[in-house]
C-alpha cells in the first residue's frame, strides 16, 4: 500500500500581522512570504471549510483586512 502523502508545511507567518492592511498590500506580503493560495472574502460570506495547505484567507471589509486565517 502506498504511504499517505504529507502535505507541505505552510510558511511560518503571523496571521495578526495582516489585520488592518489594505487587501492589495496583504496579498503582496502573503505571496512574498511563500503562500501559494491567497483568498480575500467579504464579511459573512458562506464558504466551505476544507483545509488547503499553503492557503491564507483574508476577510476584507471596505478594502481592509479585518481577519485572517490559514488553510
Amino acid at each position: 500500500m502506498a504511504p499517505i502523502p504529507t502535505p507541505p508545511r505552510p510558511p511560518d507567518d503571523d496571521r495578526d500581522s495582516y489585520t488592518g492592511l489594505d487587501a492589495a498590500s496583504a496579498e503582496r506580503r502573503a505571496r512574498q512570504r511563500g503562500w501559494t493560495h491567497v483568498r480575500a472574502l467579504p464579511p459573512g460570506v458562506i464558504i466551505t471549510m476544507e483545509y488547503v495547505a499553503g492557503r491564507i484567507n483574508f476577510e476584507v471589509d471596505a478594502g481592509r483586512v479585518i481577519r485572517c486565517w490559514f488553510g
